[in-house]
């Protein structure tokens, strides 16, 4: 019998597309063209072969768990509480400093339509019901939450799915060629790296499904089964977007800041550029819903195996972790008030693989750890997937550090941050 009050297959897929899909596949086609023209296209396969890949390992090292955490708890059985905690503390700080700026986001793209909120007062009225409304929307239930972020997730695709409807019909196939167009003085591997950097971050989110386990139903089972199907879903949608974009505008891509929307007013008018900007005000409304019920989380994992005050996971009548989301919405709100998140989301770069490739070799350390043990999801062709998304993030976030060095001082910067934090923490439990 299903639990209503937690998250069934159907709304575990719907938050993993809420959380994947924002503002980032909306605007990137035009930055991805600018680097390489149409070939830009291959980017999006490679960095889609990537993210299914390292989306395969969290579906494996899901399925040995059920507590909540996602590449914390993976981290931590894999490699001991100091690890653990690194990745647990940046996943949650990031995931504090990335729900800031989705909160700054929305007023921004919102202004495009009203005007007013770009005024630096309503902006920040609008941030505070935001933010403040989201955390109260989770203190009062998963249930709640559940229904709000199907409803908008369901939102944001319908003019996705129009926009690809419609305009796979009005591709020109002369905007493919010449396939390969390359800024001066620029190689085709340095600006294919630097074009995946960028692209891939529209895929980020999918490490999200496993930080709220203890909110789903059967999330041994249900977590691997929903990051395939979400993964698969995403991937699709963002290669037709992206070829699709490049077909109708070819090269008025390069450079465009509203790709999508440019496309659609080419094939319908002013009013196709309009719907897509009200699917993009949604769909950043929605990572801003998923970004409130995944990031106390977070914390909650922590705090759960005592690597931060017992009190943070402390939880209300309906089962939530009201603690760990006040914490969670003051720091953002904090944070995105102050005008400081476009310097921190500088740390973000190196978090993502802080949190990825731990959990890729995890997989392989578990394979060992519990050799017998049976699980849902085991990932084919042995080591192989495990160790090209290892190689591939390590490849990708060498090259970040090399073209961006300051990127990786703020990344560990965020890691040295945490060490006294870890060993205060063991100190103060070192009784208990």
């Amino acid at each position: 019998m299903s639990d209503k009050n937690k998250l069934g297959l159907f709304s575990i897929v719907l938050l993993g597309i809420n959380a994947i899909i924002g503002s980032g596949i909306f605007v990137l086609p035009g930055d991805g063209y600018s680097k390489l023209g149409p070939a830009s296209v291959l980017v999006i396969i490679f960095c889609m072969v990537l993210s299914v890949s390292i989306a395969l390992c969290f579906a494996e090292a899901g399925s040995w768990f059920e507590e909540n955490g996602g590449p914390y708890v993976y981290a931590r059985e894999a490699f001991g509480d100091f690890i653990g905690f690194e990745v647990g503390f940046m996943k949650w700080a990031i995931g504090i400093i990335a729900w800031a700026a989705m909160a700054n986001i929305f007023t921004t793209v919102l202004a495009n339509v009203w005007p007013t909120a770009a005024d630096p007062t309503v902006k920040k009225i609008i941030i505070s019901v935001v933010v403040i409304g989201l955390g109260i929307i989770n203190i009062m239930g998963v249930k709640i939450s559940k229904i709000i972020n199907n409803v908008v997730t369901i939102g944001k695709l319908i003019p996705i799915i129009a926009f690809i409807a419609v305009g796979m019909f009005f591709i020109k196939g002369g905007n493919f060629t010449p396939f390969v167009i390359l800024p001066e003085n620029t190689t085709f591997m340095s600006a294919f790296f630097t074009a995946a950097i960028s692209l891939f971050y529209a895929y980020t989110g999918f490490e999200s499904l496993a930080i709220a386990a203890e909110d789903m139903e059967n999330p041994k089972k249900n977590v691997p089964k929903a990051m395939v199907l979400v993964m698969a879903f995403v991937s699709i949608v963002y290669f037709l977007i992206i070829a699709i974009s490049i077909g109708i505008l070819g090269k008025d891509l390069a450079g465009s800041s509203i790709p999508v929307s440019d496309a659609a007013t080419a094939i319908v008018g002013p009013i196709g550029g309009w719907f897509v900007t009200i699917g993009t005000i949604v769909s950043i409304g929605g990572i801003n819903i998923a970004a409130s019920f995944g990031t106390p989380r977070s914390g909650v994992a922590l705090a759960e195996n005592g690597l931060l005050p017992k009190s943070v996971a402390k939880t209300n009548k309906k089962g939530v972790p009201y603690i760990a989301i006040i914490i969670t919405c003051v720091l953002t709100l904090m944070i995105a008030l102050s005008g400081t998140y476009s310097q921190l989301i500088k740390i973000s770069v190196i978090s993502r693989f802080i949190q990825y490739i731990p959990t890729c070799i995890a997989v392989l350390v578990f394979r060992k750890k519990y050799v017998g043990k049976k699980v849902n999801f085991k990932i084919p062709f042995g080591p192989v997937v495990p160790i090209f998304a290892t190689i591939v993030s390590i490849v990708l976030l060498a090259f970040a550090g090399s073209s961006e060095p300051e990127k990786i001082l703020w990344g560990f910067g965020g890691l040295l941050i945490g060490v006294p934090m870890y060993f205060i923490m063991r100190y103060l439990n070192k009784d208990k």
